[in-house]
């Protein structure tokens, strides 16, 4: 174990740092400070001494050269059991640092602020700090180094009893170089948006950890999630759990793909999700009538599923909720009538989410595959009807085209192979994830049943053949959405005008794999 006997403090984040150096000072430990933090433990009654007393050279260039010094790093960096190491360290009457507490400037809350100016967030590029945290990183064999004020209690107490551990010591230090390693991030990613470079020739990201979970998608697999510093998006990594067990890992995945359907309604939507699809998504006045649509679409599948609102969750939509079993439900708000109803089923799961503009995430979507990372923008694209073609003789009613636009926001979201069947705002057959369309069509119209008849369909991607449009005429079809794009785009035309059935193209795909 090692003693801490001398300590340097540099801190941006000043939480706790009073106490921690008030009790460093109780035991003894000389400290070395510069600038605020040693104008802090000052006027906090601390003895400490400048780095410049230290050094013998004052901070200069406004503070841009403070603790870049030999009599700085060579006090981090001497190896102790060096007999040429310590020789040279008396030679120049240099003295070791046991403990350095840094953490830096606060450069992703800087650029993150908004209408922050390049000259301000070149300003906030910490250079001495990271400097002194990867020199007592490198050295923690016999330098302890702390990075986040969560962890100077620990350190403490293990310094009152004999010193801070080998272990503690090596995870600190590990710590400390995913610390400045998120940091060098957050200015790669800043200057390269500047230059407009969307795709570096390397790409680093850094996200910071918001649980372990209990396992993964299956019982055998470790999980934990994490979600990005400084995120205010609309997302699950940004709820309120009110009420209900942990989440796990199939609830996030699920419960992100809920938001981002959700994301699609500007009027009151209920979406219901299974396995990442939709099985029942619905619009109406209220909450309680978009849910009563999401999920008559489908009571056989949401059972066990998980429901998302952009209203909020009134007393008679809870009455509906708690009649079936739910993992989660997600809203901008429950009302105090609601939250008694939902609490009294145990297990279920209340994340209070924002609500926000549909277009205001421009982040990437990562899928990692064996060895390597697939990067793309998320799918954000919004379709609007003066967009579209009508390839077919007959045109849209206006009540279809309200209902072949709300078809197209959903089958967006669902695995491709994706065919998605709606009328009077909901969705009445979802077929997801076949290895053929026509596959697809066949489960959502099975699934619609009677409803089939006098609905509108949406396709993620074309017709490769006419087959879709013909079992689509013989379920009572009315119309289709589609992007269109097919070497045989015409045969499915001519299919729909065989059968009456209005056809529209989008000229967007939405692959989802």
């Amino acid at each position: 174990m090692n003693r801490i006997r001398r300590a340097l403090i540099s801190v941006s984040d000043k939480s706790g740092i009073l106490e921690l150096a008030r009790q460093l000072s109780k035991q003894g430990v000389e400290i070395v400070s510069t600038g605020g933090t040693r104008r802090k433990l000052t006027e906090g009654g601390v003895p400490v001494i400048g780095v410049s007393e230290l050094t013998g050279f004052p901070e200069i260039l406004d503070g841009r050269v403070k603790t870049l010094h030999p009599r700085v790093h060579a006090g981090l960096l001497a190896q102790r059991d060096s007999e040429d190491h310590t020789r040279q360290l008396q030679e120049h009457q240099i003295s070791l640092f046991d403990l350095v507490v840094v953490n830096l400037y606060p450069f992703e809350q800087t650029v993150t602020k908004g209408n922050v100016t390049m000259e301000e967030a070149v300003e906030n590029i910490d250079i001495g700090g990271p400097s002194m945290v990867r020199a007592a990183a490198k050295n923690h064999r016999y330098v302890t180094v702390l990075v986040d004020p969560r962890d100077y209690a620990d350190v403490m107490k293990q310094a009152e009893t004999g010193g801070v551990t080998a272990e503690t010591r090596r995870k600190l230090a590990a710590k400390a170089f995913r610390h400045t390693a998120a940091y060098d991030t957050w200015i790669a990613r800043y200057l390269s948006e500047q230059t407009g470079e969307e795709y570096p020739e390397k790409l680093t990201v850094t996200y910071e950890k918001v649980q372990d979970l209990r396992y993964g998608e299956n019982p055998h697999q470790t999980a934990a999630f994490y979600r990005q510093p400084q995120d205010n998006q609309v997302s699950v990594a940004t709820a309120k759990q009110l009420h209900g067990k942990e989440l796990s890992y199939n609830n996030i995945h699920d419960a992100n793909a809920a938001l981002e359907i959700l994301a699609e309604f500007d009027e009151p939507a209920a979406v219901a999700v299974k396995h990442v699809n939709p099985c029942g998504v619905g619009v109406g006045k209220d909450s309680a009538e978009a849910f009563r649509k999401a999920h008559d679409a489908d009571p056989v599948s949401i059972f066990g599923g998980i429901v998302a609102f952009n209203q909020i969750v009134d007393r008679d939509t809870a009455l509906q909720l708690k009649e079936i079993f739910l993992e989660i439900v997600l809203a901008p708000a429950f009302s105090d009538e609601a939250l008694d109803i939902l609490k009294e089923k145990k297990n279920i799961r209340l994340l209070q989410t924002r609500t926000g503009n549909k277009d205001e995430n421009h982040d990437w979507k990562l899928l990692t595959v064996q060895g390597g990372l697939l990067v793309q923008t998320r799918d954000r694209k919004q379709t609007v009807r003066e967009e579209c073609e009508v390839v077919t003789r007959r045109k849209p009613s206006e009540a279809e085209w309200a209902e072949l636009l709300f078809a197209w926001k959903v089958v967006k979201h669902v695995k491709s192979n994706g065919i998605v069947l709606a009328r009077d705002g909901c969705t009445v057959g979802v077929g997801a994830g076949q290895m053929n369309r026509v596959g697809s069509a066949r489960i959502a119209i099975q699934q619609a049943g009677n409803q089939a008849d006098g609905s509108v369909l949406s396709s993620d991607a074309f017709f490769p053949m006419k087959d879709t449009v013909e079992e689509a005429a013989k379920a009572g079809i009315t119309a289709i959405i589609q992007p269109g794009g097919s070497v045989r785009d015409q045969e499915s035309i001519e299919e729909a005008d065989r059968y009456g059935i209005a056809m529209v193209f989008t000229g967007i795909r939405h692959f989802k794999h």
